[in-house]
């Protein structure tokens, strides 16, 4: 049988270990669709919104520690997945993103779908490429493979051509990719970090793709040796906690509340994390988080081997993995608020679940309720585009279909991604939703006035407001062939969550929020 150009790329897919692919084609992939289809060894989800296809493969790669691939059609296409490649890239996950492009004598014709999909691209992308014919398709898919799994990792986007897809090649074998291994601390940084954890005032910040419960132990312990206060920061991409992790609080979102909690700092060491910085820019408040006269000090860059570093400094200073499990929160009795919603949660997680946490506004209290729950994954949204936990957690189950996966969104970052339902209900993943349905964007309604811009009004709150009409995410549900429930009492939510995670299959709930 002759072989394609669209058949060599899936073949150095999956000689790299790429065996997953989240699409949305359209006829300028259908070679590619064919060729994926042939090479039984990689296995592809259907995604009705391109948006969804990109959240997926960032979970995928979150859990898996491997790129997933993504099967977009044009530039259209792509800008539809634009929003979570960005927190994908944030995140410094490593997706490749197929996108299709017209056969290249086609695209002077400036057909209507023809758009500059390189340039789309870019700023997402840390590695954009076209083969431009069928004899180099082996050498830019090889080297972007290693280009976006070498730190800093990230999104590549290989961009290929129709003609090229069904172009004939000549068969050869796939070589696989050798990606480097993370990079070591060095003697020096390691003494210095002790150095400065030893000052009054010194705090210790820690962030990386994947801070395992080893690393958050390990932190621990440092810190009780050295006397600083340790923090995470405030947005993670993949955390291992629960059981007997100690909780590792997090840098605060909100402004003034960072400000405060940083205020004091007079030596920062950052352990694969970025000094904080603002969402935003508000008036008469900072940028940088930290103090001007703080000084910062960095143990190991962000991507580095995070344990590596800890195991160092934990020797410099005679500090051993701390192991101290956080209290479970009693159960509150009532209507879900904010504060009873952690302990219904915390109470509900199973061994070895994998949360994607997209609560925002109403999930202050759920991240360090849950501390206390048995062993389990946090995962949080690094680009602060919104709709990107649903389709995260289709990534997260088809990466790990042996675990229960739970994500908690409000009901305006749902609204961006419903589609996300529709394949966990085809691919039957064991994903259970949790619709935080306040009916209204509440976070605008806080930022309103944090930057400045007054109090929401009557003139202005129908911008923030999701009623009228409110949305049925039951109905809304069933239509995607996810059973659905509404539940408006907060022990009632505790059990129909775990009952949910302890079944297969997906389902949604609604958690009605006063």
């Amino acid at each position: 049988m002759t072989q394609t150009g669209a058949d060599a790329l899936a073949r150095i897919l999956s000689a790299n270990g790429i065996d997953t692919c989240f699409a949305n084609p359209g006829t300028t992939e259908m070679h590619l669709v064919a060729a994926l289809s042939r090479d039984h060894s990689i296995t592809s989800h259907l995604c009705l919104f391109e948006g969804v296809a990109t959240g997926a493969a960032d979970g995928f790669a979150r859990m898996a520690r491997r790129p997933a691939c993504t099967l977009l059609h044009l530039g259209p296409g792509l800008a539809n997945g634009l929003a979570n490649l960005h927190n994908a890239r944030k995140a410094a996950t490593p997706v490749l993103n197929i996108v299709g492009e017209h056969a290249l004598p086609h695209i002077a014709h400036d057909a209507p779908l023809t758009a500059d999909i390189a340039g789309l691209a870019r700023p997402v992308s840390k590695a954009v490429a076209t083969p431009k014919s069928t004899a180099n398709i082996a050498t830019l898919t090889t080297t972007m493979l290693e280009e976006i799994q070498t730190a800093p990792m990230g999104v590549g986007t290989l961009i290929m051509p129709n003609d090229i897809a069904w172009g004939e090649v000549t068969p050869g074998n796939p070589v696989p990719v050798a990606v480097p291994a993370p990079a070591l601390p060095s003697p020096d940084a390691v003494a210095e970090a002790a150095r400065a954890l030893g000052e009054p005032g010194a705090l210790f910040i820690l962030g990386a793709p994947h801070i395992t419960a080893r690393a958050v132990a390990l932190a621990h312990g440092i810190a009780a040796a050295t006397g600083a206060r340790l923090l995470g920061e405030a947005a993670i991409a993949r955390l291992s906690r629960g059981g007997d992790v100690p909780l590792l609080t997090r840098i605060p979102f909100q402004i003034d509340a960072a400000l405060a909690e940083l205020k004091n700092t007079t030596h920062a060491v950052l352990a694969g994390a970025r000094a904080p910085v603002a969402f935003f820019a508000y008036p008469g408040r900072p940028s940088a988080l930290l103090p001007q006269a703080a000084q910062t000090h960095t143990l190991c860059p962000p991507e580095s081997d995070l344990e590596a570093a800890l195991e160092a400094l934990a020797t410099a200073v005679g500090a051993d993995a701390a192991h101290a499990p956080a209290a479970l929160p009693a159960l509150i009795d009532g209507a879900i608020t904010p504060e009873s919603l952690g302990p219904a949660i915390a109470h509900a997680l199973p061994e070895h679940a994998i949360v994607a946490d997209e609560s925002v506004t109403n999930g202050a209290h759920l991240y360090p309720a849950c501390a206390g729950a048995p062993a389990h994954d946090w995962i949080n949204n690094r680009g602060g585009s919104i709709g990107y936990s649903m389709p995260l957690a289709v990534g997260c189950a088809a990466a790990c279909p042996d675990r229960p996966v739970l994500a908690v969104v409000g009901d305006g970052s749902a609204s961006y991604t419903p589609q996300a339902l529709w394949t966990m209900a085809r691919s039957k993943m064991n994903v259970t939703v949790v619709i935080l349905s306040n009916r209204r964007y509440r976070i605008l309604a806080n930022e309103m006035s944090n930057i400045g811009a007054g109090e929401p009004d009557a003139r202005s709150d129908p911008l923030l407001s999701l009623e009228d009409p409110a949305i049925g995410w039951v109905e809304l549900a069933q239509g995607y062939g996810v059973p659905g429930q509404s539940v408006s009492d907060a022990a009632a939510l505790s059990k129909a969550v775990a009952k949910a995670m302890a079944q297969p299959g997906p389902q949604l709930i609604e958690a009605v929020m006063v």
